[in-house]
């Protein structure tokens, strides 16, 4: 196992450091006639790069030196920076830390900030600490922030835990945790509401990051969301927001799973004539499929430089920049001094790795893993999903009173906003007009109260049934469809199988993909869990009309998402996110 936490100040290392850069002493390892890919001057030279334990030793011209304890013949390939995902939510790629790190090293990143917001939805304080603990041993360095919005609209949804400032500053205590998660309650901050301006100022006093969520800010609410002390953002909406925000000082977080926004990016930088140091690069959200099949950070690479962005430019957002945004001066640059976390490229535009370094050990090879990993760590939060199985009569809407009743409905995925309509009634239920759909959201928490629900406007036509417990961010238990039995049917599924998600058709046609860890996550490798992630996905796929630029997977487990602006459905009925209503009726009155 690779040691990837191991001090660079030990005198020792430094005097064998010293000695083997002057000549003194041979290298560790030395990695010979590459080229160095220089994020700081923006070079791409030929160079030889000497090892000594976990540190790189030197830098010196090719063929200078050949004594080494092992050397390696880059043959012209391109030496880097390991890379470093400024924010991601492992979670979103439905396995542990473990099977991440197996996943993610050998295709060049070697360090991430990770965000356990989901699982601390869940599992609480005890879920955060599982995360660290799991993390622990890897060939991966996982940097863990403090989720800062527990849930992540409070009053306007319930979830497995409740974090307040003292939670927060427990969390801040812990050696490990390297600052505040992003703060999603923008209202709250903008406010002042006690309970926001508490974490953050728990953040502030503990002198570590204050990370951000700033979607649709602008103008003197951004400028109020920065002076509460948050510094950075990834949920970038257009050239204009960037533009803003870049002038403003905060720091972007540029994410790949929004690959629509990553045009506008290239064009701001076009604009400015230079990629500001406060651009880093994050993954977010990445889903199984997309992982195993394109790669987290190495694809955001590749699909900047495919829109035209200066390759180095690209490596520097991903290395320098988001160390220098970490403070951690031994990250981010093949220099002497620096700690030894590299990757060999096979060339600059389609970044194939060839060889990744982690601390001076090297960890993998043409894309595999070739160190030992720890065993899972015993103990994993599991049957989290605590609710009695439902009926079909959870998904019907009784109302008495006349033929035709008045309703509010959610309209459109993603950028939702109220909408109206008549409809009719039938044996005293409400009857689903043919271009609508019921969300029905149930707590999973241990209470077993009725479900929040709303009819979705806007999705295309409608002729199966989706449920999932991965839904930002309570991660509830929600239910989509059209036929009472059939949602009843997929939610008894997942109730039973400790959460996952699946996909029914036809009454009888079920793809399921069981996620027992926090109804989040599974011990299963990558390759098992993305084969019945995307049985599932392509079963969602078909299950409307739907053909906009957003996956229909995408827009079910976001679909709860209540800290953002619009109406959303929540396990408390439809809640609006600026205005902070709920609603635990969607009928308006009678038509």
């Amino acid at each position: 196992m690779v040691d990837v936490t191991c001090s660079l100040a030990e005198p020792e290392l430094r005097r064998r450091a010293v000695d083997a850069a002057c000549g003194r002493a041979p290298f560790d390892i030395l990695l010979c006639n590459g080229r160095v890919a220089d994020v700081a001057t923006g070079e791409l030279r030929y160079a030889d790069v000497g090892l000594v334990g976990p540190l790189i030793a030197s830098m010196h011209p090719t063929g200078q030196r050949q004594d080494a304890t092992k050397q390696f013949d880059l043959k012209g390939a391109i030496l880097a920076p390991g890379l470093i995902d400024s924010h991601v939510h492992i979670e979103s790629s439905m396995v542990t830390p473990r099977i991440y790190a197996q996943t993610v090293v050998p295709q060049g990143t070697t360090t991430i900030c990770w965000d356990p917001h989901e699982i601390g939805n869940v599992s609480g304080l005890p879920g955060v600490r599982w995360a660290i603990e799991a993390s622990k041993g890897l060939p991966l360095r996982i940097l863990v922030e403090a989720p800062s919005c527990v849930p992540s609209a409070p009053s306007l949804e319930r979830s497995g835990a409740d974090f307040d400032a003292t939670a927060m500053a427990e969390m801040l205590s812990w050696p490990e945790i390297i600052g505040v998660a992003e703060v999603m309650d923008m209202r709250g901050v903008v406010n002042n509401a006690p309970r926001m301006t508490t974490i953050v100022n728990a953040g502030l006093k503990s002198g570590k990051l204050v990370c951000g969520h700033a979607r649709n800010l602008a103008g003197e609410n951004l400028q109020a969301f920065m002076a509460a002390g948050i510094e950075s953002d990834h949920e970038l909406t257009s050239k204009t927001d960037i533009l803003e925000k870049l002038r403003s000082g905060m720091t972007l977080e540029l994410r790949v799973s929004h690959e629509n926004i990553l045009p506008e990016a290239v064009a701001a930088f076009e604009e400015l004539g230079t990629v500001p140091q406060t651009v880093t690069l994050c993954t977010d959200d990445v889903f199984p499929d997309d992982l195993l099949r394109r790669g987290g950070m190495v694809h955001h690479l590749r699909c900047l430089v495919a829109l035209g962005m200066n390759s180095l430019d690209v490596l520097r957002c991903a290395t320098l920049n988001t160390a220098q945004r970490l403070e951690r001066r031994d990250l981010g640059l093949v220099a002497a001094g620096r700690r030894a976390d590299l990757v060999v490229f096979d060339n600059l535009t389609d970044f194939t790795p060839l060889e990744v370094f982690a601390s001076g050990v090297h960890v993998a090879s043409r894309g595999t893993l070739i160190t030992m990993l720890p065993p899972e760590l015993p103990g994993m939060p599991v049957n989290t999903v605590k609710r009695t199985p439902v009926t079909s009569s959870d998904f019907k809407i009784p109302h008495t009173e006349k033929s035709k009743v008045k309703i509010r409905t959610v309209s459109t995925p993603r950028t939702t906003h109220w909408g109206e309509r008549e409809i009719d009634l039938e044996d005293g239920y409400l009857i689903l007009p043919s271009d609508t759909a019921l969300m029905a959201v149930f707590n999973r928490y241990g209470d077993n109260s009725p479900p929040g629900l709303g009819v979705l406007e806007g999705w295309g036509d409608w002729s199966a049934t989706i449920g999932t417990t991965i839904l930002h961010d309570s991660h509830n238990l929600a239910v989509f469809g059209r036929d009472p039995e059939e949602m009843a049917r997929v939610a008894n599924t997942l109730i039973a199988s400790g959460g996952g998600m699946a996909v029914a058709k036809a009454g009888k046609h079920l793809v399921h993909v069981a996620l027992p860890v926090c109804g989040l996550l599974s011990p299963e490798n990558l390759e098992i869990v993305s084969k019945h992630f995307t049985d599932v996905r392509d079963a969602a796929a078909t299950a409307t009309t739907w053909n906009g630029p957003t996956s229909m997977i995408k827009l079910v487990t976001g679909a709860s998402l209540a800290c953002n602006p619009g109406p959303h459905v929540t396990d408390l009925g439809i809640a609006d996110g600026m205005t902070g209503d709920v609603f635990s009726t969607m009928v308006l009155g009678d038509a």
